[in-house]
């Protein structure tokens, strides 16, 4: 069994209080997305965000990034947390140039960050080994799996060393074999690196597999219904009592927050 990273109670990466967001719909009505959301992520936590369509994961996922701004509230990032800078977010959806290689792909944002050319190949190329994607450095997306696809993505984000990593079901269109695969690699990847990491998922069974803590969100609007701490060793098995007890608990309060 592999030690689970331990979180800095005293370093906090984002902090949420009391936070709104309202959106204007194309028919010109206002659309609450979250409302009144209270949320604290810690330095090396791996929080999952499970809920229902609509209720304001990916939202929150948007306000972490900077991509947009409070409609109420305050956001506030912790030391060493800078946009563009430290925090990387992958999508459900690669994000990979369909002109460039794998192994280009990956070294792109360190070019772009001033890195040498050779050094950010050469950096590029021990990301792909370690996502599992050695010997498919000139393959271009369209000739990768899905699977591997997002494993090029988490290199790619992993490229800029993040302080906050940010995953918008990355998981959620890839067949089961290929999900356990990237959810062990994840696992790995959090734990050897030390990162915070955010993750939204629909799947109760996934977010209690990866989270040290799982938060439950209600709506519309979006808000935080409840909050598990999961306790269990690694790597876990869904079949033990504890685990059960966890999502039973869990879809009952997914269930409770649904309006």
């Amino acid at each position: 069994m592999r030690p689970e990273f331990a979180s800095d109670a005293n370093h906090t990466i984002l902090q949420l209080d009391d936070v709104g967001k309202t959106f204007r719909s194309d028919a010109g009505a206002d659309v609450t997305a979250l409302a009144s959301v209270d949320l604290t992520i810690r330095q090396g936590e791996f929080v999952t965000l499970v809920g229902a369509t609509g209720c304001g994961k990916t939202t929150l996922l948007d306000l972490a990034a900077g991509i947009t701004e409070p409609s109420a509230g305050h956001l506030r990032r912790g030391s060493g947390v800078r946009l563009g800078q430290s925090v990387a977010y992958v999508f459900q959806h690669y994000t990979l140039f369909p002109w460039r290689t794998t192994l280009t792909n990956v070294a792109f944002g360190l070019q772009m960050r001033g890195i040498g050319r050779r050094q950010a190949r050469t950096c590029a190329m021990e990301l792909l080994a370690r996502v599992g994607l050695a010997g498919f450095e000139k393959g271009r997306p369209h000739e990768l799996s899905g699977g591997m696809r997002q494993r090029a993505a988490i290199a790619q984000a992993l490229a800029i060393e993040p302080v906050l990593l940010l995953m918008d079901e990355p998981f959620g269109a890839v067949d089961d074999a290929t999900r356990a695969e990237l959810q062990r690699m994840l696992v790995d990847l959090w734990q050897d690196r030390g990162m915070t990491i955010l993750f939204v998922t629909h799947n109760i069974d996934e977010a209690i597999l990866l989270g040290t803590r799982v938060v439950v969100f209600g709506g519309p609007p979006g808000r935080v219904v409840r909050q598990f701490d999961i306790d269990l060793p690694r790597p876990r098995d869904r079949n033990m009592k504890p685990f059960t007890n966890l999502f039973l608990d869990v879809r009952q309060a997914l269930a409770g927050g649904l309006d």
